[in-house]
């Protein structure tokens, strides 16, 4: 589950900024991602996953293994 989980997230970033490769551990800020495709991409999340994350939780998603860890944690308190 955890791998189709983090493809899944790869693919949503991808669609949304375009960047073709998203490493696990690379900062968003390094791979030209802004603050707005950041938002798109939260809200892209948010629905695909039917969970909800605060503005105070925006500023650790700064790669995709933290959001990753973000959306798990949501899920393991939705179920």
């Amino acid at each position: 589950m955890s791998d189709k989980l983090k493809e899944e997230l790869r693919g949503i970033i991808i669609e949304v900024t375009e960047v073709e490769d998203i490493p696990e551990q690379t900062p968003f800020a390094d791979l030209g991602i802004d603050s707005m495709m950041a938002i798109e991409i939260v809200a892209d999340v948010e629905k695909a996953y039917d969970i909800t994350i605060s503005e105070d939780e925006l500023p650790e998603l700064t790669h995709l293994n933290a959001v990753y860890e973000k959306v798990r944690e949501k899920l393991g308190q939705a179920g």
